[in-house]
């Protein structure tokens, strides 16, 4: 009795591992037939264009005015840091950069994952409840290739078109406070940032929205297909989807920023 008492944190804790591997395994091969579905086809254009409108342009008014509030505030911290060195004039480069490598990708997929992977595990979830997708299969749809697959390639194009307007909209953020109640000369501003970002700065950001977009629609896709449990399983493959999104996103920002960084 107290041998079986004493082993059973050790029989969580190997439920749980046993779990977090089956779990790594599914969304992995549930990943490569997504890819295989991407690449192989058959493709639906109609369906991808309007998965386009959904993700990318009814996500732009909450991505602009997050971007807008965050270049604001960021703006305001730097130069607040930048005083206690008297290096407030830096604070337009530190802007542009910590926008155009890290928060501009970093807050867009975020949004994205809160507004579109819901959204996508509501709709394949509740298209999984009332049986329309074994329906696809009966009638020789593939699934992959009709639900996932537009919605993965919507994402992956969208989310990068966002992060370039999150970081404009982010820098004229930073401007704007800069040049209303910090004084900065709007000219000399614009031209520090201009003069100071690289072509790479822009880039990375780019490739992490890349990936971060794969990521939300992934997500998204991967638990509206298991939904079960009719209207309590969607609601609860929803919420799977956003927090597993953000997860995923800080960590594959933490790794690709360590690589993008390397010397």
């Amino acid at each position: 009795m107290t041998a079986a008492v004493a082993l059973t944190p050790v029989r969580a804790v190997g439920r749980l591992a046993l779990l977090s591997l089956r779990t790594v395994g599914a969304v992995t091969l549930f990943a490569l037939r997504s890819l295989q579905a991407v690449a192989l086809g058959p493709w639906f254009p109609g369906q991808t264009l309007r998965q386009l409108a959904v993700i990318g342009f009814f996500s732009l008014p909450v991505i602009g005015l997050t971007a807008v509030f965050t270049g604001a505030a960021l703006a305001l911290n730097i130069y607040t840091g930048g005083g206690r060195f008297n290096a407030e004039q830096i604070m337009p480069q530190i802007v542009a950069l910590g926008i155009a490598r890290e928060l501009g990708p970093v807050l867009a997929a975020l949004m994205l994952a809160g507004r579109v992977s819901a959204t996508i595990a509501a709709e394949i979830g509740a298209m999984r409840a009332t049986e329309q997708i074994d329906a696809m299969r009966t009638l020789s749809t593939d699934p992959f290739g009709y639900l996932v697959a537009p919605r993965l390639m919507a994402a992956v194009i969208a989310l990068p078109i966002l992060t370039v307007v999150a970081d404009i909209i982010g820098i004229a953020g930073g401007w704007a406070v800069a040049v209303g109640f910090l004084d900065f000369n709007p000219t000399v501003y614009i031209r520090s940032t201009v003069d100071f970002v690289q072509a790479g700065d822009v880039g990375t950001g780019l490739l992490k929205a890349m990936v971060f977009g794969f990521i939300v629609a992934l997500m998204g896709c991967y638990h509206g297909y298991r939904a079960t449990g009719g209207a309590r399983g969607v609601g609860r493959a929803t919420t799977d989807a956003v927090v597993s999104a953000a997860i995923l996103i800080f960590a594959s920002d933490y790794l690709l920023t360590t690589l993008f960084t390397q010397r």
